[in-house]
């Protein structure tokens, strides 16, 4: 049995339709089995409830080969490290319990970084907690989402304009969640590893300047990218409604991106994965903002 947390994200919402594909059985522990599509609910097995409660954990982990773990973003938290451990810490205490005996898990590249990183270094953590259970691990370490640009189709789409608080010019290492997702599940289907690593997963790697070139390339029309004062972007996103933790926690990310914090895993890489920025753009972001 293969559990599924946060089966309604991005991420795993797509590795629990390619579990389903390759016949695995598949348990996923939904606060609200509603968001679940219907056809993927009537072939899993549903444990209700958020994937910090250590009833629940103990209910889903139960008979589990393999867990795939993600601690979803809450951008409202007043700390971030608390709400990264507040829900790994009893996923862990079940792991042991249960005696689940592989755990994938979503992280970040740069785990060997010195110094703060933002919204990583709780990640970071994160994978320290889970490998001192003594499970088998295998820390799916990303770097910038593709879809994150997603938040700013509006303004692409309207203004030809992107932000973010990354240098210019400075190379940025992204991938695209389809590829997380394919990966976590050829592991959560593999019986045959063990031990404990990191799996770096880098689609492709420009810098923002290079990146609103393809997307007006792509869009048919000018893209330009800004760079945003790190204190301005703070202020905005807590504008939105974001905490001033995870709002400071997003600018010390792209300080720790700019300082090159991906740099060392992304030179080791061996092959890149399947999605460019191109083809990312083509499939992915230009039906959005034309649909």
């Amino acid at each position: 049995m293969i559990v599924i947390t946060a089966p309604t994200g991005q991420i795993g919402r797509q590795v629990v339709d390619t579990l389903l594909a390759g016949g695995q059985p598949v348990r996923v522990i939904a606060r609200d089995a509603a968001r679940l599509d219907p056809r993927t609910r009537e072939r899993v097995e549903v444990v209700q409830g958020s994937h910090s409660d250590p009833g629940v954990l103990a209910e889903a982990f139960e008979g589990a080969d393999a867990v795939l773990w993600l601690v979803p973003p809450d951008p409202r938290a007043g700390d971030i490290q608390d709400h990264y451990l507040g829900f790994t810490r009893p996923a862990c205490d079940a792991f042991r319990a249960q005696g689940v005996e592989r755990v994938v898990g979503v992280t970040s590249l740069g785990r060997g970084h010195a110094g703060h990183a933002g919204l990583l270094s709780p990640a970071f953590a994160m994978d320290d907690m889970i490998e001192s259970t003594g499970v088998d691990y295998r820390a799916l370490a990303m770097p910038f989402f593709m879809e994150n640009l997603l938040n700013q189709a509006g303004a692409i789409s309207n203004e030809g304009t992107f932000h973010l608080a990354n240098s210019a010019d400075r190379p940025l290492a992204t991938v695209a969640t389809r590829d997380i997702a394919a990966a976590a599940a050829a592991l959560l289907a593999d019986d045959s590893w063990s031990g404990r690593s990191s799996v770096p997963v880098i689609g492709d790697t420009l810098s923002p300047v290079d990146m609103a070139l393809v997307l007006s390339e792509v869009l048919e029309r000018p893209v330009r990218f800004q760079q945003a004062d790190g204190q301005a972007y703070r202020a905005t996103m807590t504008q939105y409604g974001m905490s001033a933790a995870w709002a400071q926690g997003l600018v010390d990310m792209a300080a720790a991106q700019n300082d090159g914090i991906y740099d060392a895993e992304q030179k080791a890489l061996a092959a890149p994965a399947p999605t460019g920025f191109r083809q990312w753009c083509q499939e992915v972001f230009r039906p959005v903002v034309q649909p």
